[in-house]
């Protein structure tokens, strides 16, 4: 198989004109420069080419250490230097946004990014045994995360930015249902602490019922519409749950820091909707007390809805290359720091967890509770897509209502009627 064909397992064309991909040439056997292909080295041959790479602070270390092994060790040794900066996902991405081309070859970024970085053309999408790769080797929540408009533009790096439930063994017996929790922690002089003044966590009544709030954005960024039915009797139904929850004495809306509260001194915390970010302060402050499990399920009218919520996802993103040898490698270079090697790394140093389904079976990972916890939780949860400013705001507004006492005591006519105010905000924001 001639050398070229490496290239059509690597490279998408990309969406920035300047920086085309459609001049990168085909393999003699056929097929343009996105189709499949097998990993070959095709580095040239002379001076090694540098190679950047941008990894949170917390990581950047292990990536430097496992990339100059994996280099050194592998068909491109000598071809390509790979420097680590230290370059957290949210500022990587606003880089990449603000000037592609100075940005690094390879970057971390959240997945709510992805839409944008598709636009500003910062993104070249894998293909053939690349692509192959991903979508075998991941999660389906972390795939669709990388996905927009039906078509992979990036590499899935963690399934673990999601929310779940911590309680305190002692005060709550049965973490299943809301109303239990509610009853065992009112009965301890405790709270259940949740954030329902933000549109990230109180989709998790929304989605429960059935109810939908999402946008879709074109590939040059813009809004092209919102599906959102939370005037429906789905939107309701959670509507009534979160305000029977509010008025529940059992219940405290959250702190913004709600994990110190399980502190044994003085501590009123009996459960929290939390996420693995706070998984070693909790273990830490209730000791052989500490519980982790998926979000519990509440009912309304009778009628019994699990929790649901976002699925939150770290990816690792490929510029675009004029050089169509730096391409493939930049993609390989991908490929290796997503796998199953280095998740297996970040795990076991830094806890992130693991988006490759080898990992995530793992006996080390499917001991750790929290995760095993957010594990159990995500499959209720869609991934989380783009939402624009005036979204997090509206939704803040609406659970800030909540908690005053705005609604308590008022009829399905009235909660109704704000869902439907709601909602036509929400459509009409871009």
């Amino acid at each position: 198989m001639k050398l070229k064909k490496l290239l059509t397992a690597a490279v998408s064309v990309s969406l920035m004109a300047t920086m085309a991909l459609a001049g990168c040439g085909s393999s003699d056997e056929g097929g343009s420069a996105a189709e499949g292909g097998e990993k070959k080295n095709t580095a040239k041959s002379g001076e090694a080419q540098a190679v950047t790479v941008w990894a949170p602070e917390e990581i950047s270390a292990l990536t430097q250490e496992k990339l100059d092994s994996w280099v050194s060790s592998s068909e491109w040794a000598g071809q390509y230097t790979v420097t680590v900066s230290a370059m957290g996902e949210g500022e990587a991405a606003t880089q990449m946004l603000t000037d592609v081309e100075a940005g690094a070859d390879v970057f971390g970024f959240a997945q709510d990014q992805l839409a944008r970085l598709v636009a500003a053309g910062a993104l070249s999408a894998p293909g053939g045994t690349f692509l192959d790769n991903v979508n075998n080797n991941n999660d389906t929540g972390s795939v669709g995360a990388a996905t927009l408009d039906g078509k992979v533009y990036a590499y899935p790096e963690t399934s673990d930015n999601g929310f779940f439930l911590y309680y305190d063994k002692s005060v709550v017996k049965d973490p299943s249902t809301l109303e239990g929790i509610l009853a065992d922690c009112d009965a301890a002089g405790k709270k259940f602490y949740m954030d329902i003044q933000s549109g990230w966590y109180n989709v998790a009544f929304f989605f429960a019922t059935g109810a939908e709030c999402y946008y879709n954005w074109d590939t040059e960024g813009n809004v092209t519409g919102a599906v959102c039915d939370y005037s429906s009797d789905k939107g309701l139904k959670a509507f009534k749950a979160m305000n029977d929850m509010a008025q529940n004495p059992g219940f405290a809306q959250s702190t913004g820091s709600d994990a110190a509260l399980f502190d044994p001194n003085g501590g009123t915390a009996g459960a929290i909707v939390s996420g693995t970010w706070d998984s070693s302060t909790v273990q830490e402050l209730l000791g052989d007390n500490y519980g982790a499990a998926k979000l519990p399920s509440f009912t309304v009218d009778g009628e019994s809805f699990q929790m649901s919520g976002f699925g939150g996802f770290k990816l690792v993103g490929v510029k675009p290359q004029t050089d169509s040898d730096k391409l493939t490698f930049c993609h390989a270079l991908a490929d290796y720091l997503t796998g199953e090697d280095m998740q297996t790394a970040r795990f076991e140093a830094n806890g992130w967890g693991p988006s490759n389904k080898n990992v995530q079976a793992s006996d080390a990972v499917q001991s750790n509770e929290a995760l095993a916890a957010l594990a159990d939780q995500l499959q209720y949860c869609p991934a989380q897509g783009q939402y624009p400013n005036a979204y997090w705001d509206l939704s803040t507004a609406f659970g800030t209502d909540i908690n005053s006492g705005k609604y308590a005591g008022a009829s399905d006519s009235d909660l109704t009627a704000a869902l439907t105010e709601l909602e036509n905000s929400i459509k009409e924001a871009k």
